[in-house]
Order: C-alpha cells, then structure tokens, then sequence
C-alpha cells in the first residue's frame, strides 16, 4: 500500500493532465455542435501545431524580442535601487509612498496611455512588460537588503569595507535569495503583460498569434497558440530555476 502511494504521489501530476486530456477528449467528441467547434479534438490540435511551427516560432521570436530587453533592464534598475533602498534607511523612506501607491496598479491600465504617448507598439509593450518586471524585483530586493543583520555592517566596518563596496560585495550577496523570488514572480507577470500587451495593435508575438486566429474562430490554431505559449513560459521558467539552484546551492531550500 505504501509503494502505490508513494507511485501515486509521484506521478500524480501526470495522472492529473491525464484526466484532463480525457475530459477534453469527451467534450470534443460530444454529440453538441458546438462542443466539437469550440473545443477541437487533440489530434485537431496537434495538427494545428505541426501545420503552423514556422508562424510559431516566429511568433515565439518575437515576443522574446519584446521580452528580453524589458526584462533585463527592469532586473538591472530594481536590484540596483532595491539594494541601495533597503540598505539606506533615508533612500527608503523617501521611496517607501512611491512603491506603496505605484506598486499594486495592475501595469495594463497603463497600455492606453503607453500606446498614446510613445511612438510604436514595441515600445508601448517593453514598457508595459518594463513595468510588471520591476515593482517585484525592487519590492523583493529592498526587503532582502533590509533583513540583513547588523553585525554583518559591523564586520564590514571593522575590517575597512566602505559604504559603496558594501552595496555590491555583502548586500548584493546576502540579498540573493530574495533577489531571486523578485526576479521568479516579474518573469511571470512579464509573459503575463507580454501576451495582453500583444492584443492591442501589435501585429507581431504569440499575443498578435492567438487573437488573429481567435478572430477567424479557427479554433484548433487558437488552441494550439495558447498550448505553444505555454511550453514557451514552461521552458523559460524551468531553466530560470536551473539557474537559481545553480547559484543558490547554499541556501536551505536548495
């Protein structure tokens, strides 16, 4: 009994996509009309994916085009003010209303007014992805910077580290577990707004992919658009945690 729990346990998520797939598989093949055109059947499907992997992979390029940069930038602004924010209590304290008030607007509202004010639909997206990236970076970084003991300052101190080199050899460093959280939940909001910011007037991204067909009710394509952008962020997500636990490997949780 324990080793088929054990078994069970172990391959349960496996056993649940199973599930998951034979209930589609009913659905699709119901006697209703409209179950067999909203919801296509796996091999529909699949079709759909091997039919269209070139407009996929283009697509998939050129979200990661609009990704990567914002990314990067809103890593290398949030751990940098994060760092300095929660390693000085001044820089915090002025900061503190900004993030209080600026950090829970959900980033879409802010894709009219992007799309209004800067000159292409790349930009209003990098921006819109900017944003969702940075406010957990920052948030997740100037809390690490802030948990780190004092005796950690007195022992820089005392051996001669200055001010400046403390930011970037012991906050840095002590701070990366939460650095690494931050950075964990911007990617996932990033592909979030990525793919929302892609509805509106881009022509180009796994977003642009969905809707195009969505709007031509082919629904094998939509489906498979959302199963491609998933494997995408799946594969994404599992080398960023490779990532982690190669860096974190003396941490507990690691």
């Amino acid at each position: 009994m324990r080793t088929f729990t054990k078994y069970l346990s172990k391959f349960s998520g496996i056993l649940f996509l199973l599930f998951l797939l034979g209930i589609w598989v009913l659905i699709s093949c119901g006697p209703e009309w409209d179950s067999q055109y909203l919801f296509p059947s796996p091999k529909a499907i699949v079709k759909a994916l091997f039919d269209s992997r070139e407009e996929l992979l283009r697509s998939a390029g050129a979200s990661l085009l609009k990704l990567v940069p914002a990314y990067l930038v809103a890593s290398i602004v949030g751990i940098s003010i994060g760092i300095v924010s929660g390693s000085i209590p001044w820089v915090s304290n002025m900061l503190k209303p900004i993030s209080r008030f600026a950090a829970p607007i959900p980033p879409n509202v802010y894709i009219p007014y992007a799309i209004a004010i800067l000159p292409t639909f790349y930009l209003s997206s990098t921006f819109i992805i900017f944003i969702a990236a940075f406010w957990p970076i920052y948030l997740n970084t100037a809390a690490g910077a802030a948990e780190i003991p004092e005796k950690y300052k007195r022992n820089a101190a005392i051996i001669g580290i200055g001010k400046f080199e403390y930011l970037w050899r012991i906050a840095l460093v002590a701070s990366l577990p939460s650095i690494f959280s931050g950075l964990s939940v911007g990617m996932g909001l990033s592909f979030i707004m990525l793919t929302v910011a892609e509805l509106f007037g881009e022509n180009t991204g796994l977003g642009h992919f969905v809707q195009f067909y969505a709007d031509y009710s082919d629904y094998p394509n939509m489906v498979a658009g959302i199963l491609w952008t998933g494997i995408v962020v799946l594969a994404i997500m599992e080398l960023f945690e490779l990532v982690k636990r190669k860096l974190l490997f003396w941490t507990k949780a690691n």
